[in-house]
């Protein structure tokens, strides 16, 4: 039986990751598909219990701590948003009740900005892990996904982010509209052509989202062309809109492997400077950081 030091929590809304840590070793991982948008408030608990209650020792209450939308108005407790431009790092965390007396659960709180307005959960998790990992590191964190960010970071700070709707759009597109008949497969020729057509003419995205379709019926497009150029239209789009987070700046990018590799890939193409990091580990920093500083200040009273 694994016996966990303390437990890293990544929620989000599709999906439950969950690691038992001894320091910062990993123990043990497991997930599921009980994201946030599943569950219902009094179910965040089963939830976790069944996937992580081997890792609990009787008599013993074991830390956990948590990230993403776990703590969204509509997730286990809600913890308030801190307003940017703030510390990457220093984050207020936020207790949840818990029923069984083994359990003792912080969240990690999201950040919101003003003008123009957006907010996040879980990537902020995700930049001060990798600030962590990167002492010092000046520049912008890009944190591609359903809804891909855009992070300006410096002297430790969140100044700014911006987020698109990409990979939720992808989704959408491929699933729910008349494209769907026409997408399936990738081919990597096609994902170049339409990332090049988007950065010259992103005004025309939606006339060109059409055009597979039409090109479908009419010439013969192979499905797995026509799904990576979308895709490459979509990031194409993006880019465009997020020039001025990338120009002039380096780029890390934090992100699942193969989306990783698109987005360096067409930041390569426009000379930025770029490298692609390890999501996984950037979070299990973030959290495993969170939990450093509130011992911090818990023994400070």
């Amino acid at each position: 039986m694994t016996q966990a030091d303390w437990i890293a929590v990544d929620w989000g809304s599709s999906h439950l990751r969950v690691w038992a840590m001894q320091g910062s070793e990993v123990l043990a991982h497991a997930a599921s598909d009980q994201g946030m948008m599943r569950l219902a408030q009094a179910e965040f608990e089963p939830a976790l219990l069944a996937l992580c209650a081997d890792w609990l020792r009787p008599g013993r209450v074991t830390q956990v701590i948590a990230c993403g939308m776990v703590g969204s108005r509509q997730g286990w407790v809600e913890a308030p948003y801190r307003a940017t431009p703030c510390s990457a790092q220093a984050m207020p965390l936020a207790q949840a009740p818990t029923v069984d007396p083994r359990l003792e659960l912080w969240i990690v709180p999201g950040l919101k900005q003003a003008s123009p307005a957006d907010v996040m959960r879980g990537e902020e998790t995700q930049v001060a892990g990798f600030l962590a990992q990167h002492p010092g590191w000046d520049g912008v964190i890009c944190l591609p996904g359903t809804h891909s960010k855009w992070v300006h970071v410096s002297a430790g700070e969140v100044v700014s982010f911006q987020t698109f709707l990409t990979g939720e759009l992808f989704a959408l597109l491929c699933q729910h509209s008349i494209l769907r008949h026409s997408l399936s497969g990738w081919d990597e020729a096609g994902f170049t052509e339409g990332l090049e057509l988007s950065l010259d003419r992103p005004e025309r995205l939606t006339a060109r989202l059409f055009g597979l379709r039409a090109e479908a019926l009419l010439l013969d497009l192979a499905p797995a062309h026509a799904r990576a150029r979308l895709s490459g239209l979509l990031i194409g789009a993006e880019l465009a809109a997020a020039k001025p987070y990338w120009l002039g700046q380096r780029v890390a990018i934090l992100g699942e492997s193969g989306l990783a590799r698109s987005y360096a890939a067409a930041l390569d193409r426009l000379s930025v400077p770029v490298a692609a990091h390890d999501v996984t580990l950037a979070t299990l920093a973030g959290l495993a950081a969170a939990r450093t500083r509130m011992k911090d200040q818990t023994c400070a009273r």
